[in-house]
């Protein structure tokens, strides 16, 4: 054989170990990124699960405070109108006559819108 043929031989056997060499380690860096990866996807489920649970804990909290705020609402409700009540009965004390006309004109209005032809 030529010497230009053993040096085409001894090249191409050169190339087909460095592929060789290059497809193990291409393997190699595969495997530990799907190890990292697989990590990172691991952190990442226990991070998720950590939150959800934390957002259940305080939508209990919550909803057991809700019962309180409610209540408290209605009080609040119930004073003002109690309040309404009060100075609505302090106006018919004070000026009756007043009192019995917007009563009777508000009558006669809702009378009114109640019997009209739609």
């Amino acid at each position: 054989m030529s010497e230009n043929t053993e040096a085409v031989k001894a090249n191409l056997g050169e190339a087909g170990t460095h592929l060789k060499q290059a497809a193990v380690a291409a393997g190699s860096a595969v495997k530990s990124a799907a190890g990292a990866a697989g990590d990172e996807l691991r952190l990442g489920r226990a991070q998720v699960k950590s939150e959800l649970a934390d957002s259940g804990v305080a939508g209990l909290n919550a909803a057991q405070h809700l019962g309180g705020a409610t209540g408290e609402q209605m009080d609040a409700l119930l004073d003002k109108g109690r309040d309404l009540l009060d100075s609505a009965a302090e106006l018919i004390r004070e000026r009756p006559l007043a009192a019995f006309g917007v009563a009777f004109a508000a009558g006669w209005i809702i009378s009114k819108l109640g019997r009209s032809d739609k």
